[in-house]
């Protein structure tokens, strides 16, 4: 979710609303196929309180790309369900890099407010420190000749 509270009764593409005659005839599938795809894996439909399946939009999207890449593309169905497998691992891996991306931004955010405090914190009284130049010229220090030490 995306951190707002939704509607309990607003529909999304994951809520599951059509039995298993509709989404037969939405998909263009035969209902048997529908079954076998559930035993086999590949669309899961979610299941009421008497275990009927309850097909999302999003299910109806999935039955049509099975459908698809068994029909036209000529993959059997162990490699639909390895390909889906995949997708859906894609899918979560986004969803995480956009999770750790947001964590490092906030940190860099609390990182570069904490060194402004830093920064505003110094003291403004001392000067800052600058090397001096050496002179070129060579000085030789001479001890004092013909006095004596406590003079």
């Amino acid at each position: 979710m995306d951190g707002r509270r939704r509607n309990p009764y607003e529909l999304t593409d994951e809520t599951p609303v059509y039995v298993i005659s509709v989404a037969a005839q939405l998909s263009g599938l035969h209902p048997q196929t529908l079954r076998q795809y559930d035993r086999l894996g590949l669309v899961s439909p979610d299941r009421t309180a008497g275990r009927g399946r309850r097909y999302s939009a999003r299910d109806i999207q999935l039955l049509r790309q099975v459908q698809q890449l068994s029909q036209d593309e000529g993959i059997n169905l162990a490699g639909i369900k390895r390909i889906i497998e995949l997708e859906n691992q894609v899918a979560a891996l986004q969803s995480r890099i956009g999770e750790l991306s947001a964590a490092v931004e906030g940190a860099a955010a609390a990182m570069r407010q904490r060194e402004a405090q830093v920064h505003a914190s110094y003291r403004r009284d001392l000067v800052p420190y600058q090397e001096a130049q050496r002179a070129s010229a060579l000085v030789v220090w001479r001890p004092p000749t013909g006095r004596k030490r406590g003079d």
